[in-house]
């Protein structure tokens, strides 16, 4: 008897396999983004039950354990994952794939095996693998009765080693648990850098333990401009907030564990009225007011002021003269104990540290900085700044870190391990790589996702308020970040793209959600895929699969893009 149930049991498990082994696969069961380097559809499906049994190595135990819960939610069935035994989803290292990032994934009816170099293509294996699974795994309301992915041959790795989102936590500030949902987007879209801005004029969002009033001070402003710039009137209301060093840390191996690398930035020299409001001596001037533009302050801060303290933390947007002194050596002892404690909590190898729209008037009547432009032998204020970053950037190499900055440190000479940020247009990237300096585009016309993503003015009047611009999803797919200018030698300094999440304008979280999706999706094809491998139409039809993924994680997005979609004729005429 005991012999006859094996034998049934063995036979049902057979027939179940047998099942799906001749099962025919659609295209839409393929609708994969970013769009895999080479894909081979092939016929069966394999059937996720409660005998899966994942097997990898002890070093591979991060992407078998997220693997094995994926799964184990999905199905209601305990998966597990062991390090010996037998199994049939295999996850496995393998020197002989190219790319540090690359993967090789193949379905049949009855294995999944998952092979990479390292940990990072196993991870984007995965992620590859999961989008072959229904969108409802994404919803941990209910579980799927019978869960299987169809058969497939994979060969994939990126075009670009740097594939970056950006969001600023300081104009408006977000809380902990959505930074990590932000970062769950960026390791789903196969990205891998998270670049964290956290120091402005309306605010610093990170703990300097040797400097309290940074977060003290610093991290709260007494109210907002309502409206677009320079505003209605006055919230009235006080805003802010900071990370710990210990939410520093917990965010940097969550991101970490999805392969995401998290640069920080702290602006300098400009942008940092919300530091010279906590140590008014950063200032050229520290005894003279914080203006905000248009009368537009708070009471309260007018009143703070009125009672003899003259900074305040910014409560409009745009770009103010009040900026680190360049001339005081009180200035760089300052920044170098703060990057002294930022260093130890982001194990990147780039600390951003800024340096875009730094106003040169206060240097220009500042007595310190002139004795400095005369002491240095500088020309002008332009060299000034070019002394600053460079100053900064000598401290951090000694380190172990090498910085980035937007495209004006090109400005007065270009540091000389710098990495540049090409924000203004493409130009000074291709500037930056002619003089062999790594360069990461995020163009304002194509890569700020703080812009509208509408066509017409018309339809700008019904959207939420944003700071200006036209950035459709056509827009983003259109891009094409490595120039023409470059020559095959230059080319190799192109690390990348990403896109520029400012929040000016982005109050919600849930408005950070529909201002990135579904751009997001376009750029990461845009930094994966190769160029012969997109398609404007196809991409569309992948999108309108993807927009499901959206809906069962329970994102917002524009939704208005799926049914505003341009033409190929539109789409080939950014190009």
């Amino acid at each position: 008897m005991r012999i006859s149930i094996i034998a049934f049991v063995c036979l049902f498990a057979f027939s179940c396999n047998n099942k799906y082994k001749e099962v025919k696969n659609t295209d839409s069961d393929y609708h994969i983004i970013p769009k895999p380097s080479q894909i081979s559809m092939l016929t069966g499906r394999f059937l996720v039950d409660a005998d899966t049994k994942i097997i990898s190595s002890e070093a591979l135990k991060n992407e078998a354990e997220l693997l094995a819960n994926m799964l184990s939610l999905a199905t209601g069935h305990n998966i597990s994952f062991a390090t010996e035994g037998e199994g049939n989803i295999t996850l496995k290292l393998d020197n002989t794939i190219d790319s540090e990032e690359g993967y090789q994934l193949n379905v049949s009816y009855n294995t999944i095996t998952i092979a990479g170099k390292n940990g990072r293509g196993i991870f984007y294996g995965i992620q590859t693998l999961r989008q072959l699974m229904p969108a409802s795994i994404e919803s941990k309301d209910d579980s799927i009765k019978e869960l299987s992915i169809p058969a497939v041959s994979i060969t994939d790795s990126p075009r670009f080693k740097y594939r970056g989102m950006h969001l600023d936590v300081a104009r408006h500030f977000f809380p902990k648990d959505f930074v990590k949902k932000y970062i769950d987007l960026i390791a789903m879209h196969k990205m891998n850098t998270f670049h964290w801005h956290l120091t402005e004029d309306q605010g610093w969002r990170i703990e300097i333990k040797k400097y309290p009033k940074l977060t003290e001070i610093g991290a709260w402003r007494n109210g907002t401009i309502v409206g677009h710039h320079p505003g209605t009137e006055n919230d009235q209301k006080r805003y802010g907030g900071f990370y710990t060093q210990e939410d520093i840390k917990e965010i940097v191996a969550y991101a970490a564990s999805k392969h995401v690398t998290v640069i920080p930035e702290i602006e300098l020299p400009g942008h940092s009225s919300a530091a010279i409001a906590a140590y008014p001596y950063l200032s050229c001037f520290p005894e003279e007011p914080t203006k905000v533009t248009n009368d537009m302050g708070s009471e309260k801060g007018k009143g703070i002021q009125a009672a003899g303290t003259p900074k305040i933390v910014q409560e409009t947007w745009g770009v103010f003269d009040d900026v680190y002194c360049a001339g005081k050596e009180e200035t760089f002892a300052f920044l170098q104990d703060v990057l002294d404690e930022v260093i130890p909590l982001f194990p990147s190898e780039y600390i951003h540290i800024g340096g875009d729209e730094c106003p040169k008037a206060n240097w220009k009547r500042c007595p310190n900085c002139q004795k400095r432009i005369k002491e240095e032998g500088l020309h002008d204020e332009h060299e000034l700044q070019s002394y600053f970053i460079t100053r900064i950037e000598k401290y951090l190499n000694t380190k172990g870190k090498n910085i980035i900055g937007w495209d004006e440190i090109l400005e007065g000479g270009l540091a000389p391990n710098a990495t540049v940020m090409s924000w203004r247009g493409t130009k000074g990237g291709i500037e930056a790589a002619k003089q062999k300096h790594d360069v990461i585009m995020t163009p304002g016309h194509s890569l700020y996702f703080d812009h509208y993503q509408v066509k017409t003015n018309e339809a700008k009047a019904k959207e939420p308020l944003a700071i200006g611009g036209n950035t459709t999803v056509a827009d983003v797919y259109a891009y094409e970040p490595m120039p023409e200018e470059l020559t095959i030698d230059e080319q190799q300094y192109l690390l990348g793209a990403q896109a520029n999440v400012w929040t000016e304008y982005m109050k919600t979280t849930d408005y950070v959600e529909y201002m990135i999706l579904p751009r997001m999706s376009a750029l990461s094809e845009v930094v994966w895929s190769s160029k012969e491998n997109r398609n404007w139409e196809d991409f569309s039809a992948r999108l309108n699969t993807f927009k499901n993924r959206y809906d069962a994680l329970g994102v917002n997005y524009a939704k208005h893009t799926f049914t505003e979609k341009e033409t190929v004729a539109e789409v080939n005429s950014k190009n």
